[in-house]
C-alpha cells in the first residue's frame, strides 16, 4: 500500500520504519478527534448545564422521572413531580438534560414545551 515509502530491495529499511510510525501518529491523530475530543466537549456542556440549574427549572432525570426543581444544595436538588406534590430528592448528575428554563421568556416556555 506504502510501497513509496521503502526502498525496492524489499528491505523496509529507514524509510519504512519512517512510514510506520507516520501511519501510527495519524491513526492516533484520527482516534483524538473522532473518539475523545467530541467526548470530552459534550461532557464540558453536560456539566455547565448541571451547574446552571435554577429554582424554578422543570428537568428530566436520566431515569425518565420529570419535575421541576424547588431546592439545590452543591450536590443535590429537589424536585416536585406529579400533581400530588411529591418531593424527590436527587444527585445533580442524575439530571439528563432542561426541559424548560425557568429563565426563559413566556414564549420560548411555550417552543420547549412543543
Amino acid at each position: 500500500m506504502f510501497t513509496f515509502l521503502s526502498n525496492t530491495t524489499g528491505d523496509p529499511g529507514i524509510m519504512g520504519t519512517w512510514g510506520t510510525l507516520i501511519m501510527i501518529v495519524i491513526m492516533i491523530a484520527v482516534f483524538y478527534f473522532f473518539a475523545i475530543r467530541p467526548q470530552k466537549k459534550q461532557e464540558k456542556e453536560t456539566q455547565a448545564m448541571r451547574s446552571a440549574l435554577s429554582i424554578g427549572d422543570e428537568i428530566v432525570t436520566i431515569g425518565g422521572i420529570i419535575g421541576i426543581i424547588t431546592n439545590i444544595t452543591e450536590e443535590t436538588i429537589t424536585i416536585i413531580s406529579s400533581r400530588d406534590r411529591t418531593r424527590i430528592q436527587l444527585l445533580k448528575s442524575s439530571v439528563s438534560r432542561v426541559q424548560v428554563s425557568a429563565n426563559a421568556s413566556d414564549e420560548e416556555k411555550k417552543e420547549e414545551k412543543n
